[in-house]
C-alpha cells in the first residue's frame, strides 16, 4: 500500500470557509494518498489587538466556545477524537445554520459530542478558561508557519505551509484530487507567496 503523507489542518469550528476547506480535504484523501491531522486555531485570538467592528468582535468571542470543547475533548480521550467531532460540530453549525442561533450553542455543543461517542458533560468547556493555554499553543504553531496577517484555515505538508485554499463549494471527487496537485505545485516554489482573486458567492454547503 502507498504510504500516506501526513497534512496538517488549523481549523477555527466557527469559520465557514475552513468547513468547506476541510470537507475538501476529506475529499483528497478518498483519491490522493493523504492523512488529514487536525489541530485548533482561534479567530478570537487571532484578532487580538485589531481593530475589528463591535459586532465581529462578539462574534468571535462566543467562536471561542466551541473551540474550547474541542480542546477539552483532546486532552480527554487524544488526537484521534479531533477530527470526528469537528465534523459533528461542523455539520450542526455549518450545513444545519446552526451557527445563526448562538443561543443554542450549548445544546449544539451536546448534540455534537454525543454523536461523536464523546462525554456530553464537556460542554461545560466552553465557559471554562482551563484549556485556552493549549489552544494557544495550537494556534500560535498554526499561525507562525504562514504569518499574522492571513487567518484559519491553514495546511501544512512535507515542510510547506500556506492559508486556505478558500473554495465555495468544495470539490469533490477527482476534481478535489486535481485542485491538491495544483495548490502543491505552487506551494511548492519557494518563490510563490500569494494567489487570490475577490470571493463572488457566499459558502455553500452540501
Amino acid at each position: 500500500m502507498t504510504e500516506r503523507i501526513p497534512v496538517d489542518l488549523w481549523f477555527d469550528p466557527f469559520c465557514p470557509f475552513a468547513w468547506m476547506t476541510s470537507r475538501w480535504l476529506l475529499e483528497v484523501q478518498r483519491v490522493r494518498p493523504i492523512e488529514p491531522r487536525w489541530h485548533v486555531m482561534s479567530l478570537n485570538m487571532l484578532n487580538e489587538g485589531k481593530d475589528v467592528p463591535a459586532e465581529y468582535r462578539e462574534l468571535i468571542a462566543r467562536a471561542l466556545e466551541p473551540v474550547r470543547v474541542v480542546a477539552a475533548a483532546q486532552a480527554k480521550y487524544g488526537d484521534e477524537v479531533v477530527g470526528p467531532l469537528y465534523t459533528e460540530i461542523g455539520t450542526r453549525l455549518h450545513n444545519r445554520g446552526m451557527s445563526r442561533h448562538l443561543d443554542r450553542l450549548a445544546e449544539t455543543m451536546t448534540e455534537s459530542l454525543r454523536a461523536a461517542g464523546l462525554a456530553p458533560e464537556l460542554t461545560e468547556a466552553m465557559l471554562s478558561d482551563e484549556y485556552d493555554d493549549a489552544i494557544r499553543e495550537s494556534h500560535d504553531r498554526g499561525i507562525g508557519l504562514v504569518g499574522q496577517e492571513v487567518g484559519t484555515p491553514v495546511i501544512a505538508v512535507e515542510g510547506v505551509a500556506f492559508f486556505g485554499p478558500v473554495i465555495s463549494p468544495a470539490p469533490k471527487g477527482e476534481d478535489a484530487g486535481r485542485l491538491w496537485d495544483g495548490v502543491r505545485i505552487v506551494a511548492g516554489f519557494d518563490e510563490f507567496f500569494e494567489l487570490k482573486r475577490s470571493r463572488t458567492r457566499d459558502p455553500i454547503f452540501d
